[in-house]
């Protein structure tokens, strides 16, 4: 069967020729050549605009405290701005999207070994197990590209898809403790400027520079890369900032990864990803320098070196520098002259190869890290710090695989230190059936395990002393009707951080998804989480590690109006308490609403949330401007509003402008330290720009 008669047979039936008659021939002769011309005009056509906080609150609707949404938020727009082709895609690109199933991503690929290349998207409606909604959640992240399209000549400067700049700038309106005691070196305005040059799968050239509230240097921070692709043999280069992801992120963890959330099966895998340009604000989380990827017929070798400045506390005793430092500093905050004199004080060195063999149903790879200081980090005399790295230079050596055996994918790594701690996680993703997804994952990671980039699923923030076994559900009896459930059980050999005994844990979170209809989609959750933690106010002179239970039960409700507004309407419960302590319960009720009115499009909340304590504290993702990032804890009582309007001036220039404002009741002052707000109100309000060339 030909891939005409494949499409004609899916959108017109399957009875004889005979039957069907010239009518029926005539239709498909139509089809075919309505799809042909649609299709010659198909690249000229923009892929839809995605929104990102939508994407991320529907597929990660579990919020953490610990969870980098600023890269999160960077890694799903460079899926967006370098969409992945659905003619050549392999397994690995397709599931890191995070919205296929086994199943789906099996059928895809035999569809097109079969039938030959897409001629649309709109093909995959062909496909078994592909649905509109499904399709729908594609299409910002794919494209269909076509042989016959006329397009200019690879790397020039006017093959360009995308080529912006942005500036932003963003302030809070009341005064802080710090600024009104002349504390900040620097104004209480956050600048912040990017320049984007790019062509899908072909180049890229991207600038980054922000100053931060109280800074003065209005370059603090900067960021830079070029990058080319597929220029033969040579399938990526980055010169300037990037970031590394290979196997399960046990060695090198960057980019884009859910980890433990309401998707409970596909997201609990990572996807080699190699090399990725890195543009986002987090100062510390990149690497600097030149990486590049060669291919050598059925294996990828990477190779990258990488010398950075990091901020961190080195003191100098009788005019000399000191030769050790306890930690690396993150926050990347200098406004004070304390945290100046922090700023790049710290020489780091990475270099790392990968050698990846790939096969028809999988790959096999092997990845080196070594990294060097040049001074001895030496953490702090505690003794859950008994066996953290010490020294000048690490080394971290692993190798990782994926295979895929009809409709189960299995993946693992295992990875060393050069102290000798071993890293271990493995598992995998099956489709028992059409309706049916299951996910099962297990970690150790010993308490002398030390990788500095790793990113792979675990209980903790980093990889080490721990372990644990996760089970995931899917089970999706209609179209509209989907059950995820998944529970985590961990441990912890050593002592941690306010946990001064060994310890362990679970968690499990269960939710409910039902499309209504085209119209409005309902959702509701319950997550709670067993862990122990060091018993506070204690009177007796050795700590007491006693569990605590945090609760979090979340409902919405999302509807669509009619083609220009739409609504959501959500709420949030938690609730935390030590072992044999009273509980503490917070609640949150959202309103939202999203609109257009002509070229105006307008997004904005009001909630109502009202917390007992910090440790019942509501964590809401919040809408933001292009690139930007909020995700603030409402705790006390009060109200929390915000309004974000963007107007397309023309087809070159958009404008954004956000009004934020919290109003606290019986309270004096918001916030801690520096940053206290004397008073029950804190209004925030930002103002950007991006002119398209």
């Amino acid at each position: 069967m030909t891939k005409k008669d494949a499409l004609c047979k899916h959108n017109f039936g399957s009875g004889s020729v005979l039957a069907l008659g010239l009518k029926r021939q005539s239709s498909c002769l139509i089809f075919v050549l309505f799809l042909l011309t649609y299709l010659s005009q198909a690249q000229t056509r923009p892929r839809p605009e995605i929104n990102l906080d939508e994407f991320i609150q529907r597929i990660f609707s579990l919020q953490q405290e610990n969870i980098n949404y600023e890269d999160l938020y960077e890694s799903l727009f460079q899926l967006y701005q370098n969409p992945i082709d659905l003619n050549t895609a392999s397994y690995e690109e397709l599931s890191a999207l995070y919205v296929l199933s086994v199943v789906q991503i099996k059928n895809l690929l035999a569809h097109r070994a079969q039938y030959g290349n897409l001629l649309s998207i709109y093909e995959l409606q062909a496909i078994t197990g592909f649905d509109l909604n499904t399709i729908q959640q594609l299409l910002p992240f794919v494209e269909v590209s076509q042989k016959f399209n006329i397009k200019t000549l690879p790397g020039s400067v006017a093959n360009a898809s995308d080529h912006y700049l942005i500036l932003r700038g963003s302030q809070t309106l009341e005064k802080s403790r710090a600024f009104k005691e002349n504390k900040y070196l620097g104004s209480p305005q956050q600048i912040y400027a990017r320049y984007r040059l790019s062509h899908p799968r072909d180049f890229q050239i991207g600038l980054v520079a922000e100053k931060d509230a109280g800074e003065k240097n209005y370059l603090d921070f900067y960021s830079f890369h070029l990058q080319l692709q597929n220029k033969g043999k040579l399938k990526n280069l980055v010169i300037g900032d990037y970031q590394v992801q290979f196997g399960q992120g046990l060695v090198l963890g960057a980019g884009f990864f859910l980890g433990k959330g309401s998707e409970a099966v596909t997201t609990v895998r990572r996807s080699n990803m190699g090399i990725r340009p890195y543009s986002s604000l987090l100062e510390g989380g990149n690497l600097r320098g030149i990486a590049a990827t060669y291919q050598l017929n059925k294996i990828d070798l990477t190779a990258f070196y990488s010398y950075t400045k990091r901020d961190a506390s080195i003191d100098e005793a009788d005019g000399e520098r000191e030769q050790y430092f306890s930690s690396i500093l993150a926050s990347g905050y200098h406004r004070t002259e304390t945290e100046l004199a922090r700023k790049n004080q710290l020489t780091e060195q990475n270099i790392g190869v990968n050698a990846t063999f790939r096969f028809r149903n999988g790959y096999v790879g092997a990845t080196m890290l070594h990294t060097q200081f040049d001074a001895v980090l030496m953490r702090r005399p505690r003794l859950y710090n008994k066996f953290e790295f010490t020294g000048k230079q690490n080394i971290v050596i692993g190798t990782n695989f994926t295979y895929t055996w009809q409709n189960i994918n299995f993946f693992g790594e295992a990875a060393r230190s050069s102290s000798g701690g071993i890293g271990l996680t493995g598992g995998w993703v099956a489709a028992l059936s059409r309706q049916v997804e299951w996910a099962m994952h297990l970690r150790y990671y010993g308490r002398d395990f030390h990788s500095f980039y790793a990113n792979a699923l675990a209980e903790g923030s980093r990889t080490i002393n721990e372990q644990g076994i996760y089970w995931g559900l899917k089970y999706t009896p209609a179209k509209s009707l989907t059950f995820s459930v998944f529970y985590d059980r961990f441990r912890f050999p050593w002592l941690r951080y306010l946990v001064d005994a060994p310890s362990q844990g679970f968690d499990y979170l269960f939710r409910v998804s039902y499309q209504l209809n085209h119209r409005a989609l309902l959702y509701a959750q319950y997550h709670a989480e067993h862990k122990g933690k060091n018993l506070p106010d204690n009177t007796t002179p050795q700590d007491i590690v006693v569990n605590t239970i945090r609760e979090n039960i979340l409902g919405n409700f999302d509807y669509t109006i009619n083609r220009a507004f739409k609504i959501q309407s959500r709420v949030q419960i938690n609730t935390f308490h030590y072992q044999g302590r009273a509980k503490s319960v917070g609640y949150a009720l959202m309103q939202d609403i999203d609109g257009n009115i002509k070229k105006l499009h307008l997004k904005g909340r009001i909630a109502y949330f009202a917390t007992d304590d910090y440790d019942s504290r509501i964590y809401a993702f919040e809408n933001n401007v292009l690139y930007a990032v909020s995700f603030p804890a409402y705790y006390g009582k009060g109200l929390r509003m915000y309004l974000i309007a963007r107007y397309a001036l023309n087809k070159h220039l958009d404008l954004w402008a956000r009004y934020a404002r919290t109003q606290l009741q019986n309270q004096h002052s918001i916030g801690s330290g520096n940053d206290t707000i004397e008073g029950n109100h804190k209004s925030d309000v930002s103002l950007q720009v991006r002119y398209k060339f």
